[in-house]
């Protein structure tokens, strides 16, 4: 009885590998998504950021 215990713990294991891809696929697809984003917004946030510093007034 131990063995077929042992052998259904075996095949569970290889179950889950098959979805490892996916996470790798939707991590990546985040990345590129993240990335485009920023492509397109970062001359609008550069422009925010240079707004915001010309509003601060030194130390004297």
């Amino acid at each position: 009885m131990p063995r077929l215990a042992l052998a259904r713990v075996r095949s569970d294991d290889g179950a889950e590998r098959g979805d490892v891809p996916g996470w790798v696929m939707i991590t990546l697809m985040s990345a590129v998504l993240v990335a485009a984003l920023l492509a397109i917004a970062a001359p609008a946030l550069q422009g925010l950021f240079e707004q915001a510093m010309q509003q601060v007034q030194p130390r004297r």
